[in-house]
Formats: C-alpha cells, structure tokens, sequence
C-alpha cells in the first residue's frame, strides 16, 4: 500500500507553491489510482474523491484493483491538505490511504462533517466527547499524569472554533492551531514524541475514517458526532439515516477484525517529513500500519530521478 501513497506523495509535491491546488490533486489522484490498479485486492473506494475535487476517478463507489481476493474497503485521500501543497506551507500534507475488509468501513455518503475528539493509548477510556472539553482535558491530563497547562490540543483553525478554542483557553492547556491536516493531527496524539495529547473539533467525515482505522492500528481512539452547518447537511443526514445524537467510536467508523493505514509525507508535519527532490530522484518519507498486530512501520524510499 505504500507504493500506493508514495505514488500520490510525489505527484502532489512537484506542485508545492505554484498556487494550483486542482492540479496538485489532479496529479496526486492520478498517480494512486494507476498504482492502486495493480495492486491484488477487488477494492471498492466507501471514501475518495468529492464532486468538487479536480478528478473524475477514485470517486465513492468505484471498484480499484486487480478484482482479486481479498474484497476489501477504501479509504483514500490523495491529499490532504492540498491548501499547504499549493501555497508551499509546512504543516503536515500528506497522501494517506486505508484499507479493511469488504463492509467494515463508515460511508459518510453525503454527510460531510463530524465533531471529533481523538486521543492516544492511555486515554481511551476516560474521554467522552459528550462532555465538556473542559473535563475532557482533565481527564486527559490525570491519566497522562501532568499538569492540564502541560496538555496540548490541536483544532483546525476555523471561525466555527472560536467557542471551542475559548474554552480550551480557560481550561488552562495549550492549544496548536493547524489550517489543515486533521488525520495526521489524529495520529500524532498516538506518538509520545509528537508533543500532541488530544484532537478536538469539527472536520471532514472522511478524514474520521482515515483516522480511525489509524488508531486501530496504534492502540488509539477517536469519537464524532455528526455535525450540521445548515439545513441541508440536517437534509443528508435524514435522507441516509444518519443519527444526530450517536457518537461512533473506532470500530464504528472502521471495523473488522484487520485494517491496514498507510501515509506519506508531501510537505513537513509533526509526523511526517516532506519530499524531497535530488539529483538522483525524489526522497519520500512514509509510515505504515496494520491491526491487530500494531505494527507500525516507517520507512524512507529513494525514487528514480523519473519517478
């Protein structure tokens, strides 16, 4: 799988500052769907493409893959944070991908938001996204064993969050403002080195997926609820049967007894490095996941100079 994010990863990143964000994931797109056709699974992409998005492949729906056993789910974001490839901003772009068998991954449809609170190994049992961030950021801290001053939470950096970023604020613990990139924020909080505790706030359904069959993999959790901005969004969720009041947690949003997470670096993040180009060819940074092993790879590629 990680040819697959390597693919996309160095596409996307032969666009970092030229201000072209359709033609950054036009190209990203492109290159995962060519790799993903050879790859020996009958895939069905649940999370791709949206009908905004530059390309008319990976889209929910399509069939990806050689059509051979296994029948698996897909989940794949060719980038994310196409914002900070196109105006060359570090901060964490990555092309991501996750896979698990045939009917174990959320399809969010139509539903476009979710309000998430996502946390590493030692938090997974005292948070409830139900409650106040407030608690939850003690309760964050007490298992963690520091001070809340000492705790770091990361939220997207949108007008919808100010309330949130408040609280957050007069509960005492430090806050990292991101512009994009909430899966790789989602997963930093499972790495101790990251210097991030905690994910807060709302964000794209299908980086929830993404996210979550991450956590599977490194022994993490995250929670959403769906989230409205208006009445159609209220619409969606009516028409597909979505609940307003459930919170989904992990295994709802990416379930089955296996799931693999694969992730490449397209500029510099908490997690990963971005690529690099040399007189011998691209230099990609990735990491590489499954569950219930919990083995996590990382690993460094150099590409031919035509890749």
């Amino acid at each position: 799988m990680v040819r697959v994010t390597e693919s996309g990863a160095v596409a996307a990143a032969r666009w970092l500052g030229k201000g072209e964000k359709r033609a950054a994931d036009a190209a990203a797109v492109e290159a995962m769907s060519d790799a993903l056709q050879l790859v020996r699974f009958d895939g069905v992409v649940v999370v791709g493409e949206k009908e905004k998005d530059a390309a008319p492949i990976l889209r929910r729906g399509e069939r990806v893959g050689t059509g051979d056993d296994p029948s698996v789910d897909i989940a794949i974001d060719p980038i994310e944070g196409t914002s900070l490839v196109a105006h060359g901003r570090n901060g964490g772009a990555i092309s991501v991908i996750a896979i698990a068998e045939r009917g174990a991954m959320y399809d969010p449809g139509e539903i476009f938001y979710f309000n998430k609170l996502a946390v590493g190994p030692r938090c997974v049992d005292v948070v409830d996204i139900r409650k106040s961030p407030t608690l939850n950021i003690h309760a964050i801290a007490k298992a963690l064993k520091k001070s809340v001053g000492d705790v770091t939470c990361v939220v997207l950096d949108r007008p919808r969050h100010e309330g949130l970023i408040e609280e957050i604020r007069l509960a005492g613990a430090r806050i990292k403002l991101i512009s994009d990139g909430d899966v790789e924020a989602a997963v930093a909080c499972c790495d101790p080195d990251s210097g991030v505790d905690a994910l807060f706030g709302v964000g794209g359904t299908p980086e929830g997926v993404i996210a979550a069959a991450a956590m599977r993999c490194m022994g993490g959790a995250i929670q959403a609820e769906l989230w409205t901005r208006n009445t159609a969004d209220a619409a969606a969720i009516a028409k597909c049967g979505g609940d307003l009041g459930k919170v989904l947690h992990t295994k709802d949003l990416c379930g089955g007894s296996e799931c693999f997470f694969a992730a490449t670096g397209i500029t510099d993040g908490s997690l990963l490095k971005g690529v690099r180009f040399t007189s011998k060819g691209p230099v990609s940074h990735s990491i590489v996941m499954r569950a219930p092993s919990g083995t996590v790879r990382e690993l460094t590629t150099r590409h031919h100079a035509h890749a």
